[in-house]
């Protein structure tokens, strides 16, 4: 039959960016503590066009979706990259698969477990023959403001922050390492379950230790860069305001020069003007 995406086309323009969005797909991802944890994921997919072709095949991306291995790896997504640019005649490839990741969290005092839910994504690029993959996650954490428990004579006003990381990742990086980062950076974690002993206890934590937005974003970067799994980051945190009808906002980008820079938000939508 005629193959007409391969045939010339009308403006002889190179596409960076053809293929799929929103695929939706059963995944495994690796826990570390229990080893694997099965999920769902939304999956967009895409390589270049040369100018000389007047379209690309859609169906070899779903061929190498349906043949990729789905536990969600480095090696798995490497092989995936590899498989579309060479299914597709391509020059790069590019993936993103945006996932729940559910860990279980245990109150301070009593030690009632419950899950946490976490938007996360792994992106990956290849470009000239080399791999680059960015792991990203949005963890919520309370903060309580300095300069309010500075000037009151009683309490201060506190709030949730979404603390965003993405982070280039070097060999096998876990998710519960970047969750912790976002954790440790805030005045206390945000809890699925607690008791009231485990709610007198974290307020207190978080009031003994006030945090603004620069001091979380600040915290977050300076425990990326010493991460030895961690090649490049970018941490936004964004704070929504108890007292304020506005967010309050901070980023630190890091991230490396060869690494993908289309930021992508855990919605699916572009991150741009954040």
């Amino acid at each position: 039959m005629r193959d007409v995406q391969s045939g010339p086309a009308d403006v002889a323009l190179r596409i960076d960016r053809v293929g799929v969005k929103n695929l939706s797909i059963p995944l495994t991802v690796r826990d570390r503590a229990k080893g694997r944890l099965h999920t769902v994921a939304r999956v967009d997919l895409s390589v270049d066009l040369p100018a000389r072709f007047k379209g690309t095949h859609m169906s070899r991306f779903l061929e190498a979706l349906r043949d990729m291995d789905t536990t969600l790896d480095a090696d798995s997504c490497k092989n995936l990259l590899l498989d579309l640019r060479d299914r597709l005649q391509a020059e790069s490839s590019h993936l993103c698969f945006f996932f729940t990741y559910f860990l279980e969290q245990r109150a301070p005092v009593t030690g009632s477990a419950a899950l946490m839910d976490y938007s996360c994504f792994l992106r990956g690029v290849l470009r000239n023959g080399e791999v680059s993959l960015i792991l990203g996650v949005e963890v919520p954490v309370m903060t309580v403001c300095p300069c309010s428990k500075a000037i009151s004579r009683e309490g201060a006003h506190s709030q949730r922050a979404m603390v965003r990381i993405e982070a280039q990742c070097l060999g096998m990086l876990w998710l519960e390492d970047l969750i912790a980062i976002a954790q440790e950076s805030g005045s206390s974690p945000v809890y699925a379950l607690l008791k009231r002993e485990d709610e007198k206890y974290v307020t207190e934590a978080a009031f003994a230790a006030p945090t603004f937005v620069e001091d979380v974003v600040r915290g977050a970067a300076s425990r990326l860069a010493a991460h030895p799994k961690v090649n490049g980051f970018r941490v936004e945190v964004e704070s929504f305001e108890s007292i304020h009808n506005h967010s309050a906002y901070a980023c630190i980008d890091q991230m490396d020069e060869g690494a993908d820079t289309a930021h992508t938000a855990l919605d699916g939508s572009p991150a741009c003007g954040r």
